[in-house]
């Protein structure tokens, strides 16, 4: 237990709940049925990821550069690089933003979670960090009793789980490509596969890594969903229009109670941390494979001097930037997405390639029927986040 429960629940960071948020406060119900398709190709691509990971002891990076070839390699690490960089920028700013909500100051929240996260994430052994990060994982449940306290109407939630709703609008498809596009993103491939390797997991483990990968994409998954329910049961319903997650938590208290706006506001500071610990720990895992250096939490800052301060840095620069005043956060968040979303589709199509290949993966390479759904599950998520990245540049082009 651990890679596949800690890399699903992260991408329930920051951004992720502001989208989840801003759903349920503009849609309402209507896109609950996407959890369902959303959670299955999740696991699909997380599980070859684990499945890579166990069979070669080989981090994504590392298999990329051996065979692809070290141009390809490099440009994927830059681009990445420069994304995962705005991504931690957006989980320093939900650390602030939720701090805010209980009157503590950034100039105070950030240096001190700042110095916690370091320390969780460099002064110890793998699998002390990994208990940390599994706790953190349970403290996501505040979102459940958040929505019940807001009374949604269960039977209406359960029909739209089942029954597809689209809308060929601007809007709507904005926020339906949106919500699919915060599901998967090349960091959390990296990450997986090098937990794997770094835990020490082979595929003697491979049925539990599989039990592991499938329990943490059904977790993140329904989590969004009590988040959707939450905002969609009392904002959607009053017609309250937000733009963050912060805004989400405020906007409760006079519809659920302040107890569901306290949790709702709790879970948006465990995401944020929790995400701002690991994005800088993925980033500095594919940068060292990529290049052939070691990394891994089980090194000494000797044995790994790069890996540990890549980490340092990017905790480091992404806090400061929150405290720089009048910094242009929004700009930098925007064009990070942008780019997770022209990487996605080079990863996904390299990790096929990879995963078929018998002289790399042996007996454990795709069944015909699992590549059927592995195929037609990439080719829709490059078709979603191409549209994601088309409309996020061009927001005007689709029809009104």
């Amino acid at each position: 237990m651990g890679p596949g429960i800690i890399t699903a629940n992260v991408d329930n960071d920051a951004g992720g709940i502001a989208t989840y948020s801003i759903t349920g406060a503009t849609t309402g119900y209507k896109l609950l049925w996407v959890l369902i398709p959303m959670t299955i190709a999740l696991i699909i691509v997380q599980e070859m990821a684990a499945r890579m990971g166990a069979v070669t002891r080989k981090g994504l990076a590392d298999l990329i550069r051996e065979n692809f070839g070290v141009k390809m390699t490099f440009l994927i690490l830059i681009a990445i690089l420069v994304a995962d960089f705005g991504n931690t920028i957006s989980e320093f700013a939900g650390i602030a933003a939720s701090m805010e909500i209980f009157n503590i100051s950034k100039y105070i929240s950030i240096p001190i979670c700042t110095i916690f996260i370091w320390w969780t994430v460099l002064k110890g052994s793998y699998r002390f960090v990994e208990k940390i990060f599994l706790f953190a994982c349970l403290v996501y449940l505040c979102y459940i009793p958040s929505a019940f306290m807001a009374n949604p109407p269960w039977g209406e939630v359960a029909r739209n789980m089942v029954i597809p709703h689209i809308e060929f609008s601007a809007s709507f498809l904005s926020i339906l490509i949106g919500f699919i596009g915060t599901t998967i993103t090349p960091w959390m491939q990296f990450y997986i596969q090098s937990s794997i390797v770094d835990k020490g997991l082979t595929e003697k483990e491979y049925k539990y890594i599989r039990i592991d990968v499938i329990t943490g994409n059904i977790m993140t998954n329904v989590i969004a969903l009590f988040i959707v329910v939450s905002c969609a049961a009392t904002l959607f319903v009053h017609q309250i229009n937000i733009a963050s997650a912060k805004d989400a938590a405020l906007a409760l208290a006079p519809f659920a109670g302040n107890f569901a706006s306290t949790l709702f506001a709790i879970g948006l500071f465990n995401a944020s941390i929790f995400s701002a610990c690991i994005l800088p720990l993925a980033t500095a895992y594919y940068v060292c494979e990529a290049i052939g250096l070691n990394a891994g939490l089980d090194f000494t800052w000797k044995e790994a001097p790069v890996f540990y301060a890549l980490t340092t840095f990017l905790i480091l620069v992404g806090a400061i930037a929150i405290l720089i005043p009048n910094a242009p956060l929004i700009p930098i968040m925007f064009w990070s997405q942008v780019i997770n979303g022209v990487i996605l589709p080079f990863v996904l199509l390299y990790m096929l390639k990879i995963i078929n290949n018998k002289d790399i993966m042996g007996e454990y390479t795709n069944s015909r029927t699992f590549n059927i759904i592995a195929w037609l599950t990439v080719i829709t998520l490059i078709v979603l986040t191409l549209l994601m990245v088309i409309t996020s540049i061009f927001p005007n082009l689709l029809p009104s």
